[in-house]
Parts: C-alpha cells; sequence; structure tokens
C-alpha cells in the first residue's frame, strides 16, 4: 500500500498543461526521485485494509441474486470455447503445455465445410482472366473447364456426411489442372486471415473490453424508490429496453408494467447515464453508432443526436459539468467532443500508445474536475489533455511501469472520473484505474503518484465499476468492483474533504449468479448444463441503487449477463458482528425459489441456440434464378410458415381445409392391369358384371377376340374357372372364400345334366382342342355325393365340380371312351 500522507503543494500545476513553469517530472523513473514525503502511517500486508470501520458488513437476503425479468424468446450463443480454437496434438519437444493456435487444422476444415466461400472469389477471377486447358492426349482434343460451370456447382452445397458424396468431373478436372494453383494461392491467402482471425478470437476469449465500462444503468425517476432500468436485450443485443422498476424498503423491487424497446443497427455496448442540472440524459455507445437521449420526469426517452463512428467506437462519456456534452474515442486513436449543438470536435490523435507499443487499439476518454480537460487512456497508461491548449500538449496521469509498481505484462482496463460536487463527496479531482491486478486511486493534481493502490484479487478482469453515495451520513460510499466472469466485490473509500483517500474496512466478495444454482430445481443433465451455462454468462452490466430509508439502509445490485438476463439482490447494512455472536446466513425463502423455478420453466421453453456454422444444404439458385416469385393467396403460406417455425408436419388445418370423412377416390387401373382390375372387382362382388363387361368388349361388332399365346390362355381359363363359383343364380353374387366362413356359406342344388347346354359357360372363348383336356382333368378331381372321401372334398373343390357337369357325366357313364386328339406343345 503506497500512498503519501499529505499532498505537496509545491507541484500543483497552475494554467494550460505542459506550459506551466513547474518542471515536469514525467521523464523521471520513479515519483520516489522527485518526492521527499513524510513519514506514513503504520501499514500491514499489501491485501490489508490500514483503517478498519466499523458497521460496514453489508448482509445479503439470499444467497445468491434472484432473476428480475423473465428470459428473453431469442436463444443465447454462447460462441466459440478454448478447446474450438487449440491445437489438440502439441509439440513433443515443449516440456510445458502451452497454446497454439493451429491454423492447418482450422484451414482444412474451413476448405472442407464451405468450399463455396473459399473458391467462389478466385473462380470469379479466373473467369475473366484465366482459361484452364490441359494437354492433348491422344484424342488430340484439349482438356477445357468452364469456370462458369465450376462456379455453378461450387454454388450447389455438397450434402452432409461423406465428402465425397457429390463430386462431379468437372470438379474432379478442376482440382487436377488448378492443384498447383489452389495449393499456393488460396492456402497462402486464406491462411493469413484465417490466422489473423483466429487471434482476434482467442484475444476476445482472454480480454473482451467491448463492453467496458457496462451496458446496464439506472436512471432516477420522479421518486427516490422509483426509476428505470436500461438495458440492451435481443439474441443480438440490438434493441434498447427500458424497464420501470419501484425499489420498496421491505420487499424485492417490484417491476411496474411491460419494458418499452427501442430497435437500434448494432449490439448495445456501453450505457451511460448522468443528471446534470436536473436534466437526465443518455448516451449508448454500438460498435459504429453513439446515440444520445433525454430523458423526462416521467421516464420518456427522447433522441437528441445519433453519430456514425467509421472506425469503430471504443467508449464514451458524459460531461458532469455541460449538460448534453460527450466524449467519444475511436479505435484510430482519436478523442472528440460532441454536443447536439456544436457538432462534432477532435481534441486528440494519436494511433500509438502512450508509454510503449502495444497493439491494442483500445482506447477511452473521461473528464475531470476542469470542464475543458480530458483523460485519455489507453493500455499503456492515461494522459490529460487540455481541449483549449495547442494540439498534443498535455501530462501523463499515470503511467504502467515502475511509477505505479506494475507487474509484468499489467495493462490499463478503465478508468473513471470519481469527483462529485458535494459537501460528503470525494475530492473532486479523484481518478479511478483498473488493471487485471489492482485498482488505483490517481489524483489529477498529482500525476505519476497513485494515492492507493489495491490488489483486488478478481479471477477476471475488472471492466465495471460503480461508485455509490453514501448509506448514511458519515460512512464512506461504496466502491462496486464487477468482473468480467461475473465475480463481484464491494469496498468502502472513505477520505472527504482534503483528507487523504484510504479504504475502509476490508473488501467483502458478494454472491455471482452461480452461487443461485442452489435454487433451482433439479434437472435432466443436458437441461442442467444449459442452466449452468447460462448462469455463467459473462457480465456485461452493472447498476446499483441505495433509496433514502428512515431504518436499515438497503442495497439494491443489479446484474445484466451477456445472454440479456437481469438479476438484482438485496443488502442490508449490519452492525460489524462480535467475537461470540455467530454471523448471519442467509437461506433461500419460498418466494425465491418460486421464482426461479418460474424463470426456469420460461428459459426451458425457448429454443437453444443453433451451432456456430450449420451444415451445408442444397442451393436453389440453378433452378429458380430465372424464375420471379410469385405472391401466393390464401392460408396457405401462413400456415406452412407457422408448421415450418414449431417444426412440425403441414396438417389441413392450418390451411383452413376441413376434414372430410370421404374416402380419396382409388387410382384407376391401366387398360393392361387386367389381374388388378379383376381381382378389385371380385373384391367387391362384381366379377360376374366384370367378366360380362370383359366379353362384351372383346367380341364387338367388326372386331375380332385377340388370340393369345396358348400357355397364357390355359393359365388365364384356370383363373376364370376358380373365379366363376356359380352363374345359375344371377341375382346374388359369388361368395368370396376370404370373405365367408365354409360353414356359413350356402350351397345351391345341382344342375342335372340333362339341363345343361352342350357349351357350357366356362367353355365358351376356349379353343377347343383344350376343353377335352379341361375335361380330363376336372374328372380326376374326387366327386361330391356318395363317392369315397366326398366328407374331405373341400368347398372350393364341390363348387368347382358344381360348375363342371361334364364330369357327372364322365362319372355315370364309365363305358363311353372320350375322343383323344393329338395334344400340341407337349400336352
Amino acid at each position: 500500500m503506497d500512498f503519501p500522507s499529505s499532498l505537496p503543494p509545491s507541484l500543483f500545476t497552475t494554467g494550460p498543461l505542459g506550459l506551466s513553469d513547474v518542471p515536469d517530472v514525467s521523464f523521471m523513473c520513479s515519483w520516489r526521485d522527485a518526492l521527499t514525503l513524510p513519514e506514513s502511517l503504520p501499514q500491514g500486508p499489501e491485501n490489508a485494509a490500514p483503517h478498519v470501520a466499523k458497521g460496514l458488513l453489508w448482509e445479503p437476503d439470499t444467497p445468491g441474486p434472484l432473476p428480475l425479468l423473465p428470459p428473453g424468446p431469442d436463444p443465447w450463443d454462447p460462441g466459440v470455447t478454448a478447446q474450438d480454437l487449440l491445437f489438440r496434438g502439441g509439440y513433443q519437444f515443449r516440456r510445458q503445455p502451452q497454446a497454439v493456435l493451429d491454423v492447418t487444422e482450422q484451414l482444412s476444415r474451413f476448405l472442407w465445410d464451405h468450399g463455396d466461400i473459399a473458391f467462389a472469389p478466385l473462380g470469379k477471377l479466373m473467369l475473366e482472366n484465366f482459361k484452364l486447358e490441359g494437354a492433348r492426349g491422344r484424342s488430340k482434343k484439349k482438356t477445357v473447364v468452364s469456370v462458369k460451370r465450376l462456379l455453378q456447382d461450387l454454388g450447389g452445397h455438397q450434402p452432409w456426411g461423406c465428402p465425397w458424396a457429390y463430386l462431379s468431373h468437372r470438379q474432379r478436372r478442376f482440382s487436377i489442372l488448378g492443384g498447383p494453383i489452389l495449393s499456393t494461392s488460396v492456402a497462402s491467402l486464406l491462411g493469413e486471415l484465417l490466422h489473423e482471425e483466429l487471434a482476434l478470437r482467442w484475444e476476445q476469449l482472454l480480454l473482451d473490453d467491448a463492453f467496458t465500462g457496462g451496458a446496464l444503468a439506472w436512471v432516477p425517476g420522479r421518486t427516490p424508490r422509483a426509476g428505470q432500468l436500461v438495458y440492451p436485450a435481443g439474441g443480438a443485443l440490438d434493441r434498447l429496453y427500458f424497464q420501470k422498476v419501484s425499489l420498496t424498503p421491505g420487499s424485492e423491487p417490484r417491476v411496474l408494467g411491460g419494458p418499452g424497446h427501442i430497435r437500434l443497427r448494432g449490439p448495445v455496448r456501453q450505457v451511460v447515464t448522468h443528471t446534470v442540472q436536473g436534466e437526465a440524459l443518455l448516451a449508448v455507445r454500438s460498435d459504429y453508432h453513439c446515440a444520445l437521449w433525454k430523458v423526462s420526469k416521467q421516464g420518456q426517452p427522447a433522441p437528441l443526436q445519433v453519430l456514425q463512428v467509421e472506425k469503430g467506437a471504443t467508449g464514451i462519456s458524459l460531461s458532469p459539468h455541460l449538460p448534453g456534452e460527450l466524449a467519444i474515442c475511436s479505435r484510430s486513436g482519436a478523442i472528440c467532443l460532441w454536443n447536439p449543438q456544436d457538432g462534432l470536435r477532435q481534441i486528440y490523435k494519436d494511433p500509438e500508445t502512450l508509454v510503449f507499443r502495444d497493439p491494442s487499439p483500445w482506447r477511452w476518454a473521461d473528464f475531470t474536475a476542469h470542464p475543458r480537460v480530458l483523460t485519455v487512456g489507453d493500455r499503456t497508461g492515461v494522459k490529460m489533455v487540455d481541449t483549449q491548449g495547442p494540439p498534443g500538449c498535455g501530462l501523463l496521469l499515470f503511467r504502467g511501469g515502475a511509477e505505479a509498481s506494475c507487474q509484468k505484462g499489467e495493462r490499463v482496463l478503465l478508468t473513471q472520473y470519481l469527483g462529485e460536487c458535494g459537501p460528503e463527496c470525494l475530492h473532486p479531482t479523484l481518478h479511478l484505474i483498473c488493471t487485471q491486478f489492482s485498482l488505483y486511486l490517481v489524483d489529477e493534481r498529482l500525476p505519476l503518484v497513485p494515492l492507493l493502490k489495491w490488489n483486488h484479487g478478481l479471477p477476471s478482469a475488472p471492466l465495471l465499476a460503480r461508485l455509490l453515495p453514501p448509506p448514511r451520513t458519515g460512512l464512506p460510499r461504496p466502491l462496486l468492483l464487477a468482473g468480467q466472469g461475473g465475480e463481484l466485490q464491494l469496498l468502502h473509500v472513505a477520505g472527504e474533504g482534503a483528507s487523504t483517500p484510504r479504504l475502509a474496512g476490508p473488501p467483502q466478495s458478494l454472491p455471482s449468479r452461480s452461487d443461485s444454482l442452489s435454487a433451482f430445481p433439479l434437472l435432466e443433465p443436458k437441461s442442467q448444463w444449459r442452466l449452468q451455462e447460462r448462469l455463467k454468462a459473462p457480465a456485461i452490466g452493472l447498476a446499483a441503487a441505495i433509496p433514502p430509508s428512515a431504518s436499515t439502509p438497503v442495497l439494491s445490485l443489479f446484474q445484466l449477463s451477456a445472454a440479456g438476463d437481469v438479476f438484482h439482490q438485496r443488502l442490508h447494512l449490519q452492525g460489524e458482528p462480535g467475537p461470540d455472536s455467530p454471523a448471519p446466513t442467509a437461506s433461500w425463502t419460498p418466494q425465491a425459489t418460486a421464482s426461479c423455478s418460474r424463470w426456469l420453466k420460461a428459459l426451458l421453453e425457448v429454443p437453444p441456440a443453433p451451432p456456430v456454422w450449420a451444415a451445408p444444404t442444397f442451393s436453389h439458385r440453378r433452378l429458380l434464378g430465372c424464375f420471379e416469385p410469385q405472391k401466393a393467396e390464401g392460408k396457405a403460406p401462413e400456415g406452412l410458415r407457422t408448421a415450418m417455425a414449431k417444426g412440425r408436419l403441414l396438417q389441413p388445418r392450418d390451411l383452413g381445409l376441413l376434414p372430410t370423412e370421404e374416402r380419396a377416390p382409388a387410382p384407376e387401373p391401366g387398360p393392361e392391369d387386367e389381374l388388378s382390375e379383376r381381382l378389385e372387382a371380385a373384391w367387391e362382388g362384381q366379377a360376374a358384371a366384370w367378366w360380362e363387361r370383359r366379353r362384351g368388349s372383346g367380341s364387338g361388332p367388326g372386331k375380332q377376340p385377340k388370340r393369345h399365346k396358348r400357355r397364357t390362355q390355359l393359365s388365364s381359363t384356370f383363373s376364370s374357372l376358380s373365379g366363376r363359383l356359380d352363374l345359375s343364380d344371377a341375382a346374388s353374387p359369388p361368395p368370396s372364400p376370404e370373405r365367408t366362413l365354409p360353414e356359413a356359406r350356402p350351397q345351391p342344388p345341382v344342375t342335372p345334366p340333362a339341363q345343361e347346354s352342350t357349351q357350357e359357360l366356362w367353355a365358351r372363348g376356349v379353343p377347343s382342342e383344350r376343353q377335352q383336356t379341361l375335361r380330363d382333368y376336372m374328372a380326376e378331381l374326387p366327386l361330391r355325393g356318395d363317392a369315397p372321401g366326398a366328407a374331405s372334398v373341400p368347398s372350393s373343390q364341390a363348387s368347382s365340380v358344381r360348375a363342371t357337369p361334364s364330369r357327372q357325366r364322365a362319372a355315370v357313364r364309365p363305358g363311353s371312351q372320350p375322343h383323344w386328339k393329338k395334344p400340341r406343345m407337349g400336352f
């Protein structure tokens, strides 16, 4: 802990920065070489507070924060992880594991999965400047590859699965002819771009400075216990929400109505609010846009102006002196002042860092106690710039190095002005500077001399800081620090008036969102993992309010995660427990667990986020490129979109159609499908009508019946014979063996042979040389009646016997010899 007990007035600077008669001490390697300070107070260990105040213990009501608002309807994509970027093999000669970005593996996956993106730009260049031709072969024809056709092939994605599932001959010839060219140009160009992208992703995993300062703000309302939260939400964080909240002393914060929102063009990175001369202003920073709103006492925001930043904005600050004035930082190193009346004015630009070279383009600016003096910070240090002086003038306020006793690799992450006018405020010249290891309190009157240094010990980089008003008269001011991983730490800064700033009491670690996992019901492993991942989302916003209360002070703390979830927690100021009194312990209440259960139920209804890249599908560009889209009428397009959104089949009710009970008409059989037509008629009981219709169509006037092959005619004769069970009773259709049981089938009387004509019905259309063969075949079957074995004759055979009276005549006249003819075709 290094800080002087008093401030030497001889080194106070007067006049414009850099033009004073006071000697410049910025060249000194350490502030101890220029100052001789009196002996400081006794100090303890480095992480021990010099003064311990009583009654500064904040006790939370619950073991963890609770969800304030239901989760949004959009899924959240956590992005890539370290395992997705690191090389999994490693080198044998390395003794210690080291993070290595494997460009070859990433490049090979990119070429396989996104071949159209990798080769289409090169093909477009080749389309105008190249013509690939192979050498003449034996056929004396050149192998020419059409680049236009090749682009069409690459435009249609390959199906997922085996990479060789679809490979045209054109692509194969192109790979043979263009192999030498692709191996040098595509691999080198894409390798450089991919390596740059992987390095950028790796830096974002280590430290994502896009949300520096926080994207959550508390705007006071008409009463001290009412206000509204301003925060981004949505899958892309592109919707700015305004939610009114009432802070009740004896219960949890109460949400008043639904939130209003404004749709922006890009994701919201930072939200800053300040009240100057009774006017509440709200500034919002996106990647390439900055906007300013004026919030009325009723809570309605009115837009004032929008500014576009071409190089990308890294920081925005509101002036505590002049209403409507902002300081905007760009990645190019430019710092500008902006207000709706005077417009934009550049006051500083330096693409290089202040103290030593650092590749980070991050810049930050804030105001000081003087309205025309600003602080400009980068990763190496902080500089004070006079906007009214000559260009380039200024003094270093903080230098990363031996002056601040910085560690190796320590970088500036956040600089914030802490001075405010008031009787119980800190001195108006104090600034807070946070690094990944420590925090520093610096007085702008004494550059390069940190008044206070504290190793915060947070596991992640602190990117969010909030200084709150004192809860009571005479108590120190709470200072909240939030790490990127969601860890919270509460400090107490004392030193009103001319006294030296100091930490009053030890720091207190507050519960994070991960500590609330015990309040949720136990789920299946997949849903439990999804909940844990949601609670561990990075913190991008921090806001707090201490409403005035006659009894115990209450601290309402609000947190915003990268998934768009807003959590809250209440803390009560308790007295310091004695050595014999046990410390109070927080527990979950039934209301808290019910709130977590409702929030979890709404979270599980939100569909999970799709993967970072999806499997490519086929393309319709070649098929539907020349057709204009037609406007569909009716409910069909709307019903189709609804069914596709819900992932289910399209049903008639989606199209507005009522379900009908009528059977769909059966397809009509073809003219040559005689067997299907006959079977269908037999099933419907219209076999006799079909036979008559067939006979009538075959023996029309002027038509000769077509003579089929004899073997086919024989088989059709057997089928026709077995199908015509009885033609004597034309009123009743012939029963089917499959439909009627043998016991319930009626037995028609046997027609005597004298009543039969010489030409039987079954013999019509059968050649005469085949009729005797059929009679002989039917005569060999057992007869029904008194013949032995008649009881075992099946009903189907009995019906066949009744339909052939020639067999009966052959049985009663054993002496008669049939007339045999010479058999044909082996019969």
